[in-house]
């Protein structure tokens, strides 16, 4: 009897701990608003030869008919952000012979060209290799501002040059554990952190980039939401479960 007892009460907490959980969950969800349907493109513009709806996924795909330069973007409709959190499921594959493809979520970004849907500012990219993926970098702008692992600031170019002095000041954790954590060719949770002039990407709950972007000049504090195409070999990008938290 006292061993039933005693399973009966580890079952109990089991469920208990399970439904604390969903619970923690659906408290922190309703926070959130879902910007895309999971069925069709609404709400959401961009070139129609390059993105469509496959799986419940904002599906982009490049092959030797499709090919796309520069990289084009798909954007939110939604109006501009400004401090936010975004969260959602991304997969890439590159479907060439090397297996590279790359890709990135444009925030506080801006439309450069309509007709191309070319894009320009911060960038939390990824990728199917083990090099870029969780880095910050701006589109058509500076570059890479952070590297996978770092804590950083940037300021102001300074006189005479032609990129910003970017100073690492701590880490965020291992770059090569970081990425070993990584799916490659799966689906792989990203979640973006925008708060003032300081960004924070992450990928699987780890912390990937943490960064005070102190260039007043050059420091987006507003922009549009976008997905990336990236010009070059034949890929195939996903996004799905994207929610967003102003």
């Amino acid at each position: 009897m006292k061993r039933i007892q005693s399973y009966s009460k580890f079952a109990l907490g089991a469920v208990l701990s399970v439904l604390f959980a969903f619970g923690a969950i659906a408290a922190e969800e309703p926070k959130f608003k879902k910007i895309f349907n999971g069925k069709d493109l609404t709400g959401w513009e961009g070139l129609p030869q390059f993105w469509s709806v496959q799986d419940g996924a904002i599906t982009g795909k490049t092959d030797d008919d499709n090919v796309v330069d520069p990289n084009t973007f798909i954007v939110w409709q939604g109006g501009e952000v400004s401090d936010f959190v975004l969260r959602l499921k991304f997969k890439i594959v590159g479907n060439n012979e090397d297996g590279w493809a790359n890709s990135g979520i444009q925030y506080r970004a801006k439309v450069l060209d309509k007709a191309k849907f070319s894009v320009g500012g911060y960038q939390a990219d990824f990728e199917a290799g083990t090099k870029y993926s969780g880095i910050l970098y701006e589109e058509r702008g500076r570059g890479i501002l952070a590297l996978r692992g770092q804590k950083v600031e940037i300021h102001p170019i300074p006189e005479g040059k032609k990129k910003p002095e970017i100073k690492v000041t701590g880490s965020v954790g291992d770059s090569d554990e970081i990425q070993a954590a990584i799916k490659q060719g799966d689906w792989n949770d990203y979640r973006i952190v925008a708060k003032g002039n300081r960004l924070m990407h992450f990928i699987n709950g780890h912390k990937t980039v943490d960064v005070k972007d102190l260039d007043e000049s050059k420091a987006a504090k507003s922009g549009i939401l976008a997905l990336q195409l990236h010009k070059g070999k034949n890929m195939t990008v996903q996004f799905k479960n994207i929610r967003l938290k102003q």
